[in-house]
């Protein structure tokens, strides 16, 4: 044994330091990559189809590894950030940074792990990619503080999200793209939109804590109110999208099941029933993300993508 462990004791064990690594990523909910990916991959697919129609492995690789990377850097500051909020409500009391699952020692350099991998797959990208990445760190760590001085914060989440197909176009053709602003527009609406009606579980909690948000400043029946309405305008953005891309068949297949997900998103969430929310949230969301993906995938693979 040496000297310092004879003092403080054996260091951390394999176990622990699993345990800790769990707790993370528990604590940045990983498996919710399932939201942004689905579209990213899209934006990227669709490049590498006007580029050269055959898919580059490393590229589809690396941006996997930025779009893993930035989330996970923007949840973990977002519950560094909100920590003293969340151990207001009740819903979120029992987060880990809260109960002391996790510390902030450890999100912190889980956060910054995370940046630090996001930034070296940008590098290894393009330079374009590089020069524009702490562009796209900025609304991550403004949308935690957004709720303490904006009723909108889930326009500041919105804007976050529409980077990453933004960022997947540029991953593979190293310049600007309007068709990638388009989808990223509607990715970002999509998901502000359905933020409102998470946003609906903590109107009391907000209210009590001085936390802004749509439902806590207008109310819950104009929350979900707009929400129908960000939704519409992601159906259309997403038709214009198929169309600024000249999309076949299964894309616009996919297209109508995104738009009865909607339907049935608003048919089980209602002003005075919020009994089905996480559902909406969770299930419909995710559904929606995916079916997008595969059908996007389908169209691409008809119309020549080769791999």
């Amino acid at each position: 044994m040496s000297t310092a462990e004879g003092v403080l004791g054996p260091g951390p064990g394999p176990e622990a330091e699993s345990g800790r690594v769990r707790a993370f990523l528990r604590l940045v909910v990983i498996e919710h990559s399932v939201f942004a990916l689905p579209f990213a991959y899209t934006a990227t697919l669709t490049a590498m189809y006007r580029d050269s129609r055959s898919v580059h492995w490393w590229q589809f690789f690396l941006v996997t590894v930025a779009m893993v990377g930035m989330r996970t850097f923007a949840m973990a500051a977002n519950r560094i950030i909100d920590r003293e909020i969340d151990a207001r409500n009740p819903r979120t009391a029992g987060r880990e940074l809260v109960t002391g699952a996790v510390s902030v020692r450890t999100a912190w350099t889980g956060a910054v792990v995370a940046v630090l991998v996001f930034l070296g797959a940008c590098a290894l990208l393009n330079p374009l990619c590089l020069a524009l990445a702490p562009l796209a760190v900025i609304p991550m760590v403004v949308y935690p503080y957004g709720k303490r001085f904006t009723n909108l914060p889930h326009a500041i989440l919105g804007l976050a999200q529409a980077i990453g197909p933004v960022g997947a176009w540029i991953a593979v053709t190293g310049a600007w793209s309007w068709h990638a602003v388009v989808l990223g527009l509607a990715v970002g609406i999509w998901i502000g939109g359905f933020d409102l009606i998470y946003a609906c579980q903590d109107v009391e909690a907000d209210r009590a804590g001085g936390v802004m948000s749509v439902p806590a400043r207008f109310g819950t029946a104009n929350a979900i109110r707009a929400t129908r309405v960000a939704h519409t305008v992601t159906v259309l953005l997403l038709g214009l999208f198929g169309a600024l891309t000249a999309a076949g068949f299964f894309y616009w297949l996919g297209l109508i099941i995104v738009a009865a997900a909607f339907l049935y998103e608003h048919t089980i969430v209602r002003p005075h029933d919020l009994s089905r929310l996480n559902r909406a949230f969770f299930q419909v969301n995710s559904f929606i993300g995916i079916a997008f993906f595969v059908c996007a995938l389908l169209d691409l693979a008809v119309r020549g993508l080769g791999v």
